[in-house]
């Protein structure tokens, strides 16, 4: 089934440089935000998603934020203003999320948001990301981070690509990064009928997961699902995946026996 799933050249188009380089560090594409998320993070999360994305995933359900046009122009204040009105009530039950997209892909403008409502809020800030850009942000950078949402796409490289149309080495090169950072990690892990359920591919993914050491809090396989095809088609993108079923809750309970057998927290 792979070998279907070659992402078009003009759906592998990076983040335009010269829109990143316009919105430097005061200025961001958001797309959209959530107030009461609970799946982006510990507790009660308030998510920031931003606009730009350079991967093309063939399962994608927000294909809607892969290009910045598709956000709204805000200043870090404007940005700050939205999550003004629940800061008490997050400090009690969760905090904030960044996510796309993909955050790292407007790092300028994130990474100020982040350090904001670090330091000044004092909320539990967590990062959602590919970490296919992470080499493109500093250790410093990372210190308003709490915790990152790491999404592996798939362990196996050449399917990686097919999958995503990128590399993976950049993905597994930043979570290597975190353990020496020593920065807490919950990973994500989409499980796809016939693309990302083999279980050869889930051992080699709790592998490598085993080499990152304690940072790795929780792994979280994620059924795939069809809720995003619509926005595929309002889009007029080609979804190779229309005829996937999501998959059995005993193929993903099979998942989550091999990480918890080798020694993972997963979920």
């Amino acid at each position: 089934m792979l070998a279907t799933l070659q992402t078009p050249a003009v759906l592998r188009e990076a983040a335009p440089r010269k829109v990143v380089a316009k919105l430097g560090a005061q200025r961001g594409m958001l797309h959209s935000v959530e107030t009461g998320a609970a799946a982006d993070g510990p507790g009660v999360r308030f998510v920031y998603f931003f606009a730009g994305c350079p991967l093309r995933c063939a399962y994608c359900h927000n294909p809607d934020t892969w290009r910045f046009a598709a956000g709204r122009a805000v200043t870090i204040d404007e940005a700050i203003e939205e999550v003004r009105p629940y800061v008490k009530f997050l400090r009690m039950t969760g905090g904030v999320t960044v996510s796309g997209g993909e955050p790292l892909a407007q790092r300028a403008f994130v990474g100020q948001l982040l350090k904001r409502i670090h330091d000044e809020f004092g909320l539990h800030t967590a990062l959602d990301t590919q970490g296919y850009l992470g080499a493109n942000v500093s250790d410093e950078w990372l210190e308003s981070v709490d915790l990152v949402l790491l999404d592996i796409k798939h362990i196996d490289t050449t399917h990686y690509r097919e999958l995503t149309g990128v590399e993976l080495a950049p993905t597994l090169a930043f979570a290597r990064r975190l353990a020496r950072l020593n920065k807490s990690v919950w990973i994500r892990y989409v499980l796809v009928p016939g693309i990302t359920d083999g279980p050869e591919h889930i051992v080699r993914l709790a592998d490598f997961l085993l080499e990152l050491g304690p940072i790795v809090k929780r792994v979280d396989v994620l059924p795939f699902h069809q809720l995003g095809a619509h926005k595929w088609k309002s889009l007029n993108l080609d979804y190779k995946l229309s005829g996937v079923k999501p998959p059995s809750a005993a193929k993903v309970a099979e998942a989550v026996q091999i990480l918890r057998e080798r020694g993972l927290p997963a979920e």
